[in-house]
């Protein structure tokens, strides 16, 4: 690996192992073994280290999940969506680090207008990918945005209160509830 890798390795353990807020620039040069001009030549700050960094974290367990359901390609829907819901909450349980520092770095993003830019571009991405993944033939944006809301509540609700915080039985089971109340669908207006 070259030093910029070095960074980017050493600034994904110390985000995992101390967070977002916490973790300082002596802490990455420690951990990669290089010096702060390398940080500052390859990155410009430490908050760009620490977002390539949580964005890359982030991807890669999303994208780890994303795989495990590759076999379900042609199961039913919600098979799938219970599946998905049910490896992304053994992620939230396994790494808690990962996505603590994940919330973190989302209200750094209050302060941030690139930051913000480039969660809002990763939240589209998201937003599309599950669609696709759960949508019909023909994806339905809507499905995508649903569950990329869903999920930023279900991650906070497990790291805040993890004993209590719904299973993807529950959420599946309440989806269906909701439902059942809701109005007839009307065909999306053509864009």
């Amino acid at each position: 690996m070259g030093t910029r890798e070095d960074l980017l390795a050493a600034a994904k353990q110390c985000l995992a192992e101390r967070g977002y807020a916490r973790t300082t620039v002596r802490d990455i040069v420690a951990a990669s073994g290089s010096n702060l001009a390398a940080i500052n030549y390859h990155f410009g700050t430490r908050d760009k280290l620490l977002n390539q960094a949580m964005m890359e974290s982030s991807a890669a367990a999303v994208q780890q999940i994303l795989e495990s359901l590759s076999d379900r390609a042609g199961a039913d829907p919600a098979a799938r969506l219970h599946d998905f819901l049910t490896r992304l909450i053994t992620s939230f349980t396994e790494n808690p680090a990962l996505w603590s520092a994940n919330v973190e770095s989302l209200a750094q993003a209050l302060h941030s207008p690139e930051l913000r830019a480039e969660f809002g571009s990763a939240q589209a991405a998201a937003r599309t990918g599950l669609a696709e993944l759960f949508g019909p033939v023909e994806p339905d944006s809507r499905i995508g945005d649903v569950l990329q809301t869903m999920i930023g509540g279900l991650l906070v609700q497990h790291l805040v209160d993890p004993d209590h915080a719904p299973t993807a039985a529950d959420i599946t089971t309440g989806l269906r509830a909701i439902a059942a109340f809701l109005p007839p669908t009307r065909p999306r207006p053509a864009p």
